[in-house]
Order: C-alpha cells, then structure tokens, then sequence
C-alpha cells in the first residue's frame, strides 16, 4: 500500500529531480498540485437533485461529505502541500458534487473507521475503492462507477498475452499471500492442472523493490495485482505493461461504488449524477486523468448483484 509516508516521498524526489530523467518525466503526466486545474468539473443536475429522498439528511448544510481512505494513488494520495487529498476517487466525488449542487468535503479516514462514520451519518458516503458486495448491501446502498479489475502485468518487452487460465500455464507469477488475487489464480491453477497442463510457479514477495527486479530481471513472467494500481506504476516508469486482466470477482462481475447508509435516500440521485457524467463524457475524462480509463462502465447503477458471501 502507498501510505502518506511512501506517498510524500515520492512526491518530494519528483520535484527535487532525485529520480531519472525518464521516470520524472514520466511523473510530469499526472498532477500532484493541490489546486488540481485539471480536474473535470461537473454542472448542476436538477434532475439529480429532485431525486434526493425528501427525508435525506446531509452531514453539513450545502455540503456532500466523502470519506476516504487517501493513501494510494490513483485512488487517493496527498498533494504536494502534504494535506490536500487528490487522485481519481476525489474527481469522482467532485463530479457528484457539482451535480448535486454541493460544496465537496474529502474527509481522510482509514479503512476500519468508514462504515461507522456512513451508518452514524458523519459522512454522506465513501468513495475508496469500496467493491459492491451482498454482505456490505445489508447496510448500505451503493451508485457503480467502475469495475474492479486485477491485471496481469509484464515487462514491457515481454509478449505474452493473458486471456483465460490456460495462458498462465508454466508460468512464473508473482501474487501477494492472502489475497483474492491469489484465490483466482489457486482456482486457475487448479483447473490447468487437472486439464493435463503445467502448473504455475507462484512467487512472493514481501518487498516492491524485490518484486519488480524480479519481472525486469526475468525471473519471473507476470505480477497479478490490482490493475488500477499496477496500471498507474507502469504509466509513471514505462517499464512494465499489461498483459490483460479481469473481473477481481472473477467470474463474478465486480463492481466499484460510491456507498451510502443504505435507506440514506442519496442513491437514485448519485446514480443519476453519475449516468449524467457518463454520457456527457466528463466521467470518462476524469478516469483518464489517472489511467484509470480501462476501468470504465457503460452506466451507473443502484445495488447491482454483489459479489456473493464467502
């Protein structure tokens, strides 16, 4: 995980020129500013907001109030003043703000404290890389607004093409231990092995650096992870790329959504706000801002199938 630590310092060598040419310029194609000029703006949906339930209560007055766990880009990271919250989950609230008719509040919390600070109504919704499950839709609604993709990647000169679970067959894998990642890639494995095919190698490892010497090295053939954060590191050195990917629910569709206390009464209006953003273009704008475009969905919607209970 980039934590605001990992986060400041690789912001920090970005501006102090301490990374190679290559790399920085590389770097030079995102924006860490906190003032974000870039950031596509949406504007007031009426018919979004005539969708807000009449009983809804906001935490603040004029105010649509987003928690979020900022410490990984692209999703959320800290500017280069060390306090602003930006990435690609701070766009998408700006888009559902504008469209509501609300000042934005990104409120930083960590992963554990965000479903109490949504049922006690401290924050009007999370927008963190949340997956649409069953077991989360007893407590809350949920507004789709991107699939949750894993990807395969490789070292950039590397030709292989990742389909299906026989195109893993004898290969070298890296995947983190623990992870639904691993999970999927058990299952593939498994039903190689029984078609007659070579088993994967897996690998792990515990460190980055390891890691990815490791793939530009050759000792291993992919890395299986989740592909908005692998896709912004192959986007930042060039030095990897996407060999293809797949549901991270695989294979169940999953989903990524804007969560709200369910019964909150916002739902039907992000949905809305979102569609809106869809089809007038600016949501797929604010996804490409962060590599994110492959993650995109055809239309927005109200509590979808989740992924089911394990």
């Amino acid at each position: 995980m980039l934590t605001r630590r990992r986060s400041l310092a690789l912001l920090a060598a970005a501006t102090s020129g301490a990374l190679v040419s290559g790399r920085a310029l590389a770097l030079e194609a995102f924006d860490f500013s906190p003032e974000q000029p870039g950031r596509v703006r949406a504007a007031r949906d009426e018919e979004a907001i005539r969708l807000i339930a009449k009983d809804a209560r906001f935490a603040q007055d004029g105010v649509f109030t987003v928690a979020n766990n900022g410490g990984r880009f692209p999703f959320g990271g800290y500017a280069t003043d060390t306090k602003t919250i930006i990435g690609s989950e701070p766009d998408i609230a700006q888009l559902v703000a504008d469209a509501l008719g609300r000042k934005l509040e990104i409120v930083p919390v960590s992963w554990s404290d965000w479903p109490l600070g949504v049922v006690s109504g401290k924050y009007d919704a999370v927008i963190s890389n949340v997956t649409v499950t069953e077991q989360r839709k007893e407590k809350f609604d949920f507004s789709t607004y991107r699939k949750d993709l894993l990807g395969f990647y490789v070292r950039k000169d590397n030709p292989i093409v990742i389909r299906e679970p026989r195109d893993v067959a004898g290969l070298r894998v890296i995947v983190s231990a623990g992870t639904n990642q691993e999970q999927i890639l058990l299952r593939w494995n498994d039903q190689n092995v029984k078609a007659g095919l070579k088993p994967v190698e897996f690998q792990y490892h515990d460190d980055d650096v390891a890691l990815y010497l490791s793939i530009e090295s050759g000792r291993a053939d992919a890395y299986l992870g989740p592909n908005a954060l692998l896709g912004f590191k192959a986007a930042q050195e060039g030095k990897t790329r996407l060999a293809g990917n797949f549901s991270g629910g695989w294979p169940v569709l999953a989903e990524i959504a804007v969560t709200t206390r369910k019964g909150a009464g916002l739902a039907e209006a992000i949905t809305h706000a979102l569609n809106t953003q869809i089809k007038n273009g600016h949501y797929a704008q604010a996804l490409a801002r962060w590599n994110l475009s492959a993650e995109a969905i055809e239309e927005s919607r109200t509590n979808p199938p989740g992924l089911p209970r394990t």
